[in-house]
């Protein structure tokens, strides 16, 4: 089975899409499962998961009703709010819904890097994990010691790392490499978590190539290993600095070197081993 591990659909009009310009013509402008369905037959891709672009439970609830009518989308990674516990009623009865696979907290914007370790929000991690639900960590690079140590906190959380934690390729610099790059080898030799192979290019400059993104994908695949690796379009994102063949094939020819199996992992494998989807 192959599998789009992260992807967004979304209708502006909703009005909780908080991050996103108004005035950005790629961004601003709904995006439904019939303007993505031509892209998954073409890249032969079975099963996506839908993962969340606003801090509101009615984005989540949307993203289920979209799910309840897509046969492709296998799972929703949603939103609750972690500084209001009452919410952990919220996240139970998400949790009984067939498609519901967990939660992601928009912590990249949100401004106290220090956020995740504050006492009031602890109720999410340890719901998340008490109730079997997935994690997914979106942050920037200089969130890794802090996610290192939730994810050190609590050990049996289903944890991804999105993004490859967005290293800034733009800014690249031996500096801001190796600290990315040590950052990411504790996770992954410290804990269980997995890792997305997507969103390289947006972190890109214009005019990235392949080779702007090899260092970046060999190291994450290096110390992560093909089966704790999975492939994201972050479409309709990636739109921004590329189309959804050009990623794809970019991703293609950043794991050319590894053998069929390998590719099967993080084109599928990975992502349906970790959000339970199919078998």
């Amino acid at each position: 089975m192959k599998i789009d591990a992260h992807h967004h659909l979304w209708n502006p009009s909703r009005g909780d899409y908080d991050w996103m310009p108004m005035d950005n013509e790629t961004l601003a402008r709904s995006y439904a499962p019939s303007d993505l369905a031509p892209h998954l037959r073409t890249h032969g891709i079975d099963a996506t998961v839908l993962v969340q672009a606003a801090a509101t439970i009615h984005e989540t609830e949307y993203m289920l009703g979209l799910a309840d009518a897509t046969p492709f989308v296998a799972g929703v990674v949603g939103w609750v709010n972690f500084e209001n516990p009452s919410d952990v009623e919220t996240l139970n009865r998400l949790s009984r819904h067939p498609k519901f696979k967990g939660v992601r907290p928009m912590i990249q914007d949100i401004p106290d890097d220090d956020w995740m370790l504050r006492d009031d929000v602890q109720w999410g991690f340890r719901a998340v994990s008490d109730l079997d639900l997935t994690f997914d960590a979106l942050g920037f690079p200089r969130h890794l010691a802090n996610f290192l140590t939730i994810l050190k906190r609590y050990p049996d959380m289903r944890v991804v790392v999105d993004h490859c934690m967005k290293p800034q390729i733009r800014d690249h610099s031996e500096a801001s490499f190796r600290f990315w790059a040590d950052g990411m080898t504790r996770i992954a030799t410290e804990t269980k978590a997995c890792c997305k192979f997507s969103a390289l290019v947006t972190e890109a400059s214009s005019d990235w190539t392949v080779e702007h993104l090899r260092p970046y994908a060999d190291h994450v695949i290096k110390v992560f290993g093909p089966s704790r690796v999975m492939w994201g379009s972050d479409w309709p994102v990636c739109r921004l600095a590329a189309s959804y063949q050009d990623w794809h094939a970019a991703a293609e020819a950043l794991t050319e070197n590894l053998n069929a199996d390998q590719r099967a992992e993080i084109f599928g494998g990975t992502a349906a081993r970790f959000y339970r989807i199919g078998g």
